[in-house]
């Protein structure tokens, strides 16, 4: 998020609740920690689907960026996800869909992750 333009410094894992004051924030849509992704089903995600959306209509941000598109996908029952700004928002917001930063993610390099989430910073900052 830094290397994208986000934040002015690097923020450490465990003062991720700093990102508000960038207004930034980040949840999960299955509320249960993983390691890995790959620890998740198909179906547990979209159980979890409605009250994330629930979750998403109350707070109201602007954008959403989902980290890959596996629960995207789910939970809008659309196979066909690509990589950017999707054509339908989400819970009333605006949503992306950008790489995984996992080091599982071999798909991305550093750069491609950093220019798909330049993209995201971009388009929100130039929202009203």
């Amino acid at each position: 998020m830094h290397l994208a333009g986000f934040t002015p410094e690097q923020i450490r894992p465990e003062d991720d609740h700093t990102l508000l004051r960038y207004g930034c924030g980040l949840t999960t849509v299955v509320p249960r920690p993983t390691a890995q992704a790959a620890e998740l089903s198909r179906s547990e995600i979209e159980l979890a689907g409605d009250a994330f959306r629930r979750k998403i209509e109350r707070y109201a941000p602007r954008h959403i960026v989902f980290l890959g598109k596996m629960a995207l996908s789910a939970i809008s029952g659309t196979r066909d996800i690509h990589w950017g700004p999707q054509t339908k928002p989400f819970g009333g917001a605006r949503a992306w869909v950008v790489p995984n930063p996992s080091g599982l993610n071999r798909a991305f390099d550093l750069d491609a992750l950093v220019a798909a989430y330049r993209e995201v910073r971009v388009a929100v900052a130039s929202t009203p």
